[in-house]
């Protein structure tokens, strides 16, 4: 990375110092120069029509002669540093003023034409090859009885337009040497506040890449960097808690795979050796029986909740009676109840109490809990289910009087192939992932479910389902 980005931001901070420098030295010297001649031009050409107007007439009407006008040019020249000329209608050359930077005035202008300026201020040429360079040239027209008599004509040298030309351009070259050291902030800017955080991020990457989710990258601010350094380090927190999770369910599920079918290959080969004679074989294969029944539940449970993992569960919403599916579900334990001598009571505040959701998966979560009911509960005992409405929601009610749940295992009963102390005695059955189930029902129809146990005493879990539009009865 230090090879690639950083060094990519390098490069373009030198070239643009380049191509700055490159188009100051190519276009700052005609955005300079144009405006420059202009502003002088129009001074210049303000000054030849004063002079014009309101002293070099006075020479046509015989007020004043060529020795003023010479001694006016000559303070023209003085202050402007220009040559000055003062010619009649055909181009003679009157009178003249220049310094020694200037050739002499011709005494006649050759092929002269006072409107060759046209209706510019001035020109820049060697007006007609009298001088050496280019010279900046105003033509002021002098009137007498309303017309032209003459014409002052005044070059300028565009030496003085050069040299604040070259000042402006030299501040121009200071600032940008000023800005541009003054633009290395921004590079070391980036260096501490981007590059650095970003390294640190991309190390964490390759890190989290090869399988080392214990690296944590340190959070030192509080912006966007120190957010995405803050959800990287929780994100390797998740994946670890996942790889975890993953190691303890595949321990879980290979235990719980793992005894049935030591069980079964025991009893089978004890069988088939003759270990066990023909006369208590029935015992035996009940005993298989049963451990292939607990396979059998826990492959289904084990489906069923990778239903549930799936990113986008489809939920088979239909309108039905909960009072109806309570009353199938529990009449399907009537076996088990009869033989430990539990009843089950049913409070309906109405007749029919119709509810939306899935029928099948709400059949399953009632099927859990009246079986986790019955499992720990004591003989000569009885559970309660309860249906109440509550505005929009319908809350179910599975309550038993059996041995209860630990306060400290209250919240790990909804983990998958969790399983209390107390319980181990009595669900030799079970596979631990029934409430892992019957939470995820719930959750995926954006319900909830809550428990409330007392130890010795019992067990009570409500949830909550939407009510459906058809009227209870």
């Amino acid at each position: 990375m230090k090879s690639t980005l950083y060094l990519k931001f390098v490069i373009v901070y030198i070239i643009f110092g380049f191509l700055s420098l490159f188009t100051i030295a190519t276009l700052g010297s005609g955005l300079v120069s144009d405006p420059l001649t202009a502003s002088t031009g129009s001074s210049v050409h303000q000054e030849a029509n004063i002079i014009a107007t309101n002293y070099l007439p006075q020479y046509f009407y015989g007020n004043i002669t060529l020795n003023d006008v010479h001694l006016q040019l000559s303070g023209i020249e003085s202050h402007l540093n220009a040559a000055c000329w003062f010619v009649d209608r055909n181009g003679k050359v009157l009178t003249s003023a220049s310094s020694g930077d200037f050739p002499s005035a011709p005494t006649r202008i050759a092929n002269f034409d006072p409107a060759e300026i046209g209706n510019n201020q001035y020109e820049v040429s060697d007006y007609h090859g009298y001088f050496n360079e280019d010279v900046l040239t105003v033509i002021a027209p002098v009137n007498s009885n309303y017309t032209s008599q003459g014409y002052l004509i005044i070059h300028k040298d565009l030496s003085s337009v050069s040299e604040t030309q070259h000042y402006l351009l030299n501040a121009a070259y200071t600032c940008f040497l000023v800005i541009y050291i003054l633009s290395f902030m921004i590079l070391l800017a980036f260096q501490f506040f981007v590059y650095r955080p970003l390294s640190k991020i991309t190390e964490a990457a390759k890190q989290y890449a090869s399988g080392n989710l214990d690296y944590e990258i340190p959070v030192n601010t509080e912006d966007e960097m120190g957010y995405l350094s803050a959800s990287l380090n929780y994100m390797s927190s998740q994946l670890r808690d996942m790889e975890d999770y993953q190691k303890k369910f595949v321990a879980n599920v290979s235990h719980d795979f793992r005894s049935p079918l030591t069980s079964i290959k025991g009893y089978v080969e004890a069988m088939a050796d003759g270990t066990i004679p023909p006369e208590l074989q029935g015992k035996y294969l009940k005993i298989i029986l049963f451990e292939t029944e607990r396979l059998t539940d826990l492959t289904h449970d084990l489906l069923t909740l990778n239903e549930f993992d799936t990113e986008h569960l489809l939920l088979d919403k239909v309108s039905f009676d909960i009072h109806e599916i309570i009353k199938n579900v529990a009449a399907s334990f009537e076996g088990r109840c009869t033989q430990k001598k539990i009843s089950i009571e049913l409070l309906f505040a109405t007749k029919h109490l119709y509810i939306f959701a899935d029928k099948r998966k709400i059949q399953q979560v009632l099927y859990n809990l009246i079986d986790n009911a019955i499992k720990f509960s004591d003989q000569d005992s009885s559970i309660t289910i309860e249906t109440t409405e509550r505005g929009d929601k319908v809350y179910t009610s599975v309550k038993d009087y059996g041995i209860g749940i630990p306060r400290n295992a209250l919240n790990k009963i909804w983990e998958r192939f969790y399983k209390t102390d107390l319980s181990r005695g009595k669900d030799k059955k079970g596979t631990g992932l029934g409430l892992a189930i019957v939470k995820e029902a719930i959750q995926a129809h954006g319900e909830n479910i809550n428990v409330i146990s007392t130890e010795g005493v019992g067990t009570e879990f409500i949830f909550s389902l939407p009510k459906s539009s058809e009227t209870s009865k």
